[in-house]
């Protein structure tokens, strides 16, 4: 897949990525997307990249994951013309849910997506900011099938590759724009 472009050149999204030492806990070096999400030529790109990469394969739905993949998963829903199903954590979704627990980079956590979110057979692309170790993108996979659903695809804007989050979703595509 050729990037989009924007004048000549395609954008270096790592230039809009900073890094912030200690965060949320010391020895964790967090990947800020702030920067890219307060430049609208950047986000954009990022966006469009996803919804090229998507607008020719067989998608129903469109799951993003709380909090930082509801930025990239809800305007790539939008465009394609797709439903958008959150996925989020414990407690913070009114209906009836579904919940798969945990581990992360640094500690464990639960998420959750309405049971009525997917449909048996449903094509999925699952969307969040960051691939760090896989844990919370292998639990919205689990919440997908469970549903009935058929993960097409992970896609994320960027993927700590030493972290080895990939060894967990073995299987299936996955998609990033940046990797460290």
């Amino acid at each position: 897949m050729a990037a989009p472009k924007y004048g000549e050149t395609e954008i270096d999204l790592k230039s809009y990525i900073r890094d912030i030492p200690d965060f949320p806990t010391p020895g964790i070096l967090f990947r800020d997307i702030t920067p890219l999400l307060q430049t609208p030529v950047a986000f954009k790109y990022a966006v469009d990249c996803f919804v090229e990469r998507y607008a020719d394969i067989p998608v129903d739905v469109i799951v993003a994951i709380e909090a930082r993949g509801f930025l990239f998963g809800t305007p790539l829903a939008y465009a394609l013309g797709k439903p958008l199903v959150p996925v989020r954590k414990e407690g913070k979704l009114p209906a009836e849910t579904m919940g798969v627990g945990y581990s992360l980079e640094y500690g464990t956590n639960v998420v959750e997506m309405h049971k009525d979110g997917i449909s048996p057979g449903q094509r999925v692309v699952v969307v969040d900011d960051l691939l760090a170790t896989g844990g919370t993108l292998a639990a919205a996979v689990q919440l997908v099938e469970q549903a009935g659903g058929r993960v097409e695809s992970l896609a994320m804007v960027i993927e700590l590759t030493g972290l080895e989050g990939r060894s967990l979703l073995q299987g299936y595509d996955v998609f990033t724009l940046v990797q460290y």
